[in-house]
């Protein structure tokens, strides 16, 4: 076991999959100059060359564009978006070109590609750096959408998402990215689809994603130390494909669902997984389905304003508390 943050992990997990293959290719903004905003990729321009990591001008679109190309052409793109609140020039590309290629070619073409970018609140980033956009790529058919919240499940995912046959967006939280914890020399391998029981718990389910894993599992640890309610948290860790039977599982214990997210509470994905799981396990629930989730707002500015704006610990705390009570 070695201790490692997420941007070790990321860093670690992407360098040996480009050691063991040469067609994945790194392209983005500064990734070979500088190593990308975040270093991830530093010196790796000496070590593989510009055929494989390749710096890119400002533009979005043409970084997505020229990676569906690759992907199209054998090799196997990892694009990294410097910050998730610029992707949207991109949009395009990525919707109408990497999700449906593979359906209006009849299955002929994959477009075998990850797109990496960082994502969220919590840096003081205000409404340009900070941005959570994970429900607009969930929402389309053809793309799968990944959320990393551990170190240690970065290794299996990452290596997942490159050998899918399909374009994988990947979406990594920039709180985390500095959060160490012990991680596997020999990562095992993580299955797309896949979530994670982290605690285990009788009186509520909280299905928390990305950086609200954390805040869940304290949630948990002081509603069982100043309620004696004991929570189970589950980490999806994929919304597309979605492990929804693991979920469903727990709530047939629990009868007692929580959806915590950082992004928007209005049409966010907490919303579309309450809708399932209402519709599978209506009968086995025992109270409303509540969610957690950011104000209809931009993210504000004003440091101070944007600690209240972030959901956390309190707000799921509250929410579980009214959730069981009887």
């Amino acid at each position: 076991m070695t201790e490692k943050n997420v941007v070790t992990a990321i860093r670690d997990a992407l360098h040996d999959e480009m050691a063991n293959d040469e067609r994945i290719v790194l392209l983005g903004e500064d990734v070979g100059a500088r190593g990308g905003v975040f270093r991830i990729s530093d010196g790796w321009l000496d070590e593989f060359g510009e055929e494989r990591v390749i710096d890119t001008p400002l533009a979005e679109s043409g970084i997505v564009g020229v990676a569906i190309g690759m992907a199209l052409h054998g090799l196997l793109p990892v694009a990294e978006i410097q910050f998730a609140d610029f992707i949207h020039p991109a949009f395009d590309q990525i919707i109408s070109e990497a999700a449906r290629l593979r359906y209006r070619s009849n299955g002929d073409f994959g477009v075998p590609m990850v797109i990496r970018t960082p994502c969220g609140g919590g840096i003081h980033g205000a409404l340009y750096h900070s941005q959570s956009i994970e429900t607009f790529y969930a929402h389309v058919p053809g793309l799968k959408v990944v959320m990393p919240s551990r170190a240690a499940d970065v290794p299996g995912l990452l290596a997942s998402a490159i050998a899918d046959p399909n374009p994988v967006v990947f979406v990594e939280n920039k709180v985390l990215y500095f959060k160490a914890e012990e991680v596997p020399d020999e990562p095992e391998p993580v299955e797309l689809g896949q979530a994670l029981v982290l605690r285990p718990g009788r009186d509520l389910t909280i299905v928390a994603l990305s950086r609200m894993v954390d805040e869940a599992l304290a949630a948990a640890e002081r509603l069982s130390a100043e309620r004696g309610i004991e929570a189970e948290v589950i980490d999806p860790r994929t919304l597309v494909p979605l492990d929804l039977d693991t979920i469903l599982e727990s709530v047939g214990r629990t009868n007692r669902l929580l959806i915590a997210h950082e992004a928007v509470e209005q049409g966010g994905f907490g919303a579309e997984l309450a809708a399932r799981v209402q519709a599978a396990a209506f009968d086995d629930l025992d109270a409303p389905l509540e969610r957690v989730g950011a104000p209809f707002a931009p993210v504000p500015v004003a440091p101070a304003l944007e600690d209240s704006y972030v959901p956390g610990v309190n707000e799921i705390f509250a929410v579980a508390v009214r959730l069981t009570e009887p």
